[in-house]
């Protein structure tokens, strides 16, 4: 049975091309699943860290991310499911190296109790999602569009990041 995959730069996913969708989609999953591990809203120390009166309420985060990491999942799985070979393998990896510096971040943060770690961590991930969307938006513009509302959160999450660290130095 041939597999028809969708065009390049438009269309659709068709029969045979939901690989790369399954994949990121796999990838995302096991970011999010790691990085909650070290995620504790609740314990003493985190409670007790002066933040900001702009932080957003702790429901707020999970309202946030679950969107969020679909849309990777989806940006991701379009750009792979339209490129070949070496280009494929070279977005793969930048993907990869997001995701996990995305739940590295929960690790500095939280497990080491470091925001000046998160910092570092956050600051780390923003270059590493420009360069995803500038390496996704010469495959493909809408995957690249889909990851800006990412990138925005995370800048975001830096600057929020920044604020807590100063003010518990």
């Amino acid at each position: 049975m041939r597999h028809i995959h969708a065009p390049r730069h438009g269309g659709s996913p068709t029969r045979g091309s939901w690989g790369p969708y399954a994949l990121t989609a796999a990838a995302v999953t096991a970011c999010a699943v790691t990085g909650a591990k070290a995620v504790d809203p609740d314990s003493t120390w985190y409670r007790g860290l002066d933040k900001p009166p702009w932080q957003p309420p702790p429901w707020a985060f999970g309202a946030v991310w679950t969107p969020l990491y679909a849309s990777i999942a989806w940006s991701g799985g379009r750009a792979l499911g339209r490129t070949r070979a070496r280009e494929r393998r070279v977005l793969a990896a930048s993907l990869g190296v997001n995701l996990a510096l995305n739940a590295a971040w929960n690790w500095a943060f939280f497990a080491r109790r470091s925001p000046w770690g998160g910092v570092l961590g956050t600051l780390v991930l923003d270059m590493s999602n420009a360069e995803l969307i500038r390496r996704t938006q010469r495959i493909d513009t809408a995957a690249a569009k889909g990851l800006l509302p990412y990138a925005g959160w995370c800048l975001f999450a830096t600057a929020l990041n920044v604020s807590i660290a100063r003010r518990n130095r």
